[in-house]
């Protein structure tokens, strides 16, 4: 398998499985963990719904907590990653194509497979608890099909299917090492092509890429220190951004936290940090700095960075977000800040031009933040690419018009894929009449930079999302 493919995608329309046959049930066993894996798994394949938005709050309406927590966050997390993994070994242990396959017995093949192969759970415990949540849904036919598939499945451990399986990629090193880093070949191809490096540093970039990420939380500027959050929060300064505090993986209930209850912190990766930190930072050309905007404000992380600085410097924010549900959250993000929302499409806001300064933190493949979203990757295809860069072009054109003359434009894009980055910017600043001043300058203390003058973040060199971040001045 190369990965090229999408897998077998979750809810994949036009699948029509057999009849459920209901046979006797045994009385449901109580599991609460691998319950509450299960039932995210459901709900990504039959809603297209999001694993880190679902599990956080099912586990608060079930109080699950404590180790059952940590087993549920783990079974669901590394399910959706490994996906490609999964389908390739089950492939291999199914009498016929997955796309046939049931589409709740194929999340529980997934779950148990995982189970077998990445966790130290015993073997019997993996397949019996599966197949237990599969007839307490489903009846006695069903899981007796789990059963037979995953006792198949539990013959070999992970290394000897990766080695069964790579041998169909004996001359393809990139599709054998997508396979291992659970992603599929083109978004290992893009990671290989942005860091210019098929080697042992693309390793490392995908294996960083499919690890949980730490919870990095925003210090509100002018509210509170990184300092003093980190004393509260009992985590670490963050190394780059000077409003970032990283938790460890035993941070807690976050949505218990007084700190975010009382508007003094978020949650924010400090690439997101940092490249809005840039974006207030680059040197203008003449003029006054009053007057900032926020192209694609929703949902309001980067927007809360822009409100906080512009409140101590004096300055206020216009924020442009088109959809009205996400407008909403950036009013209710930065609502005592100085901060004006607009609904508007920011291709055609209808603003005022003279902009000292403008953030297009544009619509992306979201490639860079695949660990924070473990079924972001398989849902994801080449094709969607195009369609985005033209959307991000139109965006950097609207705001070479609004911006005034010495003003400054920051693209960012989290996502490392070379057409969303490079590709976009160079042509844009020209038609634009923008020069392209080196970024690196306004990220001190940040290693790995690179020959500029545009900065990528990675997760292997930086512990952040793969962000990226372009700075132009208008002639």
């Amino acid at each position: 398998m190369t990965g090229e493919r999408r897998g077998h995608r979750h809810g994949q329309r036009g699948r029509r499985p057999a009849p459920r046959k209901q046979g006797p049930r045994k009385p449901p066993v109580h599991d609460p963990a691998r319950r509450a894996a299960f039932d995210v798994l459901r709900a990504v394949s039959e809603r297209d719904a999001y694993a880190n938005l679902v599990l956080p709050e099912l586990l608060r309406q079930r109080r699950v907590a404590g180790r059952d927590a940590a087993l549920a966050t783990e079974l669901a997390y590394g399910t959706a990653r490994a996906t490609g993994l999964l389908d390739a070994v089950l492939t291999r242990c199914v009498d016929r194509s997955l796309d046939t396959v049931d589409s709740m017995a194929l999340d529980a093949l997934r779950i148990g497979a995982y189970q077998l192969l990445r966790t130290r759970i015993p073997r019997h415990a993996a397949v019996a608890s599966t197949v237990d949540l599969v007839r307490e849904d489903a009846g006695s036919r069903l899981a007796g099909f789990v059963n037979a598939v995953l006792r198949r499945v539990s013959e070999k451990d992970e290394q000897q299917w990766l080695e069964e399986i790579e041998a169909d990629t004996a001359s393809d090193p990139l599709a054998r090492l997508a396979l291992r880093t659970s992603h599929p070949r083109w978004i290992a191809r893009a990671f290989a092509e942005a860091l210019g490096d098929t080697g042992d540093e693309l390793r490392a970039a995908l294996e960083a890429d499919d690890a949980r990420p730490a919870v990095h939380l925003l210090a509100k500027p002018g509210q509170v220190s990184a300092d003093e959050l980190a004393a509260i929060t009992g985590g670490d300064v963050a190394p780059y951004s000077p409003y970032g505090v990283h938790l460890s993986s035993g941070g807690g209930d976050l949505a218990e936290s007084e700190v975010l209850a009382e508007g003094l912190a978020a949650v924010q990766d400090e690439g997101s940090q940092l490249v809005a930190v840039a974006a207030t930072a680059a040197p203008l050309a003449g003029g006054k700095d009053e007057r900032w905007l926020d192209l694609c404000a929703g949902p309001g992380g980067k927007t809360v960075v822009l409100g906080c600085l512009a409140q101590v410097s004096g300055a206020t924010v216009d924020a442009v977000e088109v959809a009205e549900h996400r407008a909403r959250l950036v009013r209710e993000a930065t609502d005592d800040l100085p901060v004006a929302v607009h609904v508007a499409d920011g291709r055609d806001p209808g603003l005022e031009e003279g902009y000292d300064r403008i953030l297009v933190d544009a619509p992306c493949s979201g490639l860079g933040a695949l660990r924070r979203r473990p079924e972001a990757r398989w849902r994801k295809q080449p094709g969607d690419i195009a369609e985005l860069t033209q959307l991000q072009s139109e965006l950097l054109a609207s705001a070479y018009r609004l911006v005034r003359p010495g003003g400054v434009v920051t693209y960012v894009v989290c996502s490392p894929h070379l057409a969303e980055t490079e590709g976009i910017v160079a042509e844009a600043a020209r038609r634009g009449g923008a020069e392209v001043l080196d970024a690196r300058e306004l990220f001190p203390g940040v290693p790995g930079l690179g020959d500029g003058p545009y900065v990528q973040l990675w997760p292997h060199r930086h512990g952040t999302d793969a962000m990226f971040c372009a700075v132009t001045r208008k002639r």
